[in-house]
């Protein structure tokens, strides 16, 4: 990624700390919301979205697509009001940010994305529609809402071994690898072929056909021979394969080979199936021995983000909100 790019990613993400919309921007862009005596506009949703909404346009489509953007400007709107509740929060308790800190940070990103070249970084900012001042603005916001989310929620809780055990319990199929096989399968059609019984025919061969691999024929190549499967030109081969991947049947029929053994053949409508399992490998599960540091940090992240929207709810309800 070259340096305009660098900037306007960092541009945008830092732009989620909503500034006081002047008079002409309300008209223009609209009032998304009012946060006490703060306006926040459409544009600055916009401008939040930019990046979140080009990757929703090339995963999404029609219907879809409308329904992950309205959720997007939904969440890009509720991060902002919250954003600006904390900054809110911030001025009135009286506090302050130095300016130092957010000179030191501002040449921090000059000396990382720029090498130290201050006039590419105004004129790369200038290309972005952004002023100095204004991004010192972003930048200055940032700080504040980091270091109040920080100051408003206490990190010396203590996640219980219980919960430990008990989060590991409920999702031990998250950190348990399934029975697999490795199989290879040949695959015939019935098809009319204006013979007195074509199921007839090709069963029999099907049945022909096992009797050569059980003589020790190379299944691989009888499949490029014989098979009607797309895995024909790779030797009938389905690789490590678990009990979602094929029906019922054929389900209970492969997993009840060992290693090498062949299937009889098996007929499901117009299709006739010959497998083999070249290998197996069973269930696994990662004991909790090995897992009870990483869950505990991910569900003392969870109670940090709990804490935290417990928090913003306060400082919501003691506020003006009125979202459009």
């Amino acid at each position: 990624m070259n340096r305009s790019a660098r900037l306007a990613a960092a541009v945008l993400a830092l732009s989620a700390a909503p500034l006081p919309a002047q008079p002409e921007q309300r008209m223009v862009d609209g009032i998304a919301a009012v946060v006490n005596s703060n306006v926040i506009t459409y544009g600055q949703v916009r401008e939040l979205l930019m990046f979140r909404q080009r990757s929703l346009n090339e995963t999404y489509q029609g219907e879809e697509l409308k329904a992950k953007m309205k959720e997007s400007q939904d969440a890009a709107l509720k991060d902002l009001v919250d954003r600006q509740l904390i900054i809110d929060s911030f001025k009135t308790q009286g506090f302050s940010i130095p300016e130092y800190v957010v000179e030191d940070r501002m040449q921090n990103i000059i000396r990382e994305e720029f090498g130290g070249d201050r006039t590419a970084f105004v004129r790369t900012l200038k290309a972005q529609g952004f002023t100095l001042s204004r991004f010192r603005e972003i930048e200055r916001d940032k700080i504040i809402v980091q270091a109040m989310r920080q100051r408003a929620v206490r990190s010396d809780f203590v996640i219980s071994p219980d919960k430990v055990e008990a989060y590991y319990r409920r999702n031990i199929a998250e950190y348990s690898t399934p029975e697999e096989i490795r199989l290879s399968m040949i695959v015939l059609r019935v098809e009319e072929d204006g013979s007195g019984d074509p199921a007839a025919t090709k069963r029999a061969m099907a049945e022909e056909i096992r009797g050569k691999l059980a003589d020790g024929a190379d299944f691989a190549g009888i499949a490029q021979m014989y098979s009607e499967d797309s895995t024909a030109e790779a030797g009938g081969d389905w690789g490590w394969i678990d009990r979602k991947t094929l029906n019922e049947e054929l389900n209970r029929v492969a997993f009840s080979l060992q290693p090498g053994q062949l299937s009889r053949v098996v007929q499901l409508g117009d299709s006739l199936y010959i497998m083999r399992v070249e290998a197996r490998k069973a269930a696994v599960t990662k004991p909790l021995a090995e897992l009870r540091e990483e869950i505990s940090k991910k569900l003392f992240e969870e109670e940090r983000i709990r804490l935290q929207e417990q928090w913003i709810k306060t400082l919501r309800e003691k506020a003006y909100v009125k979202v459009y």
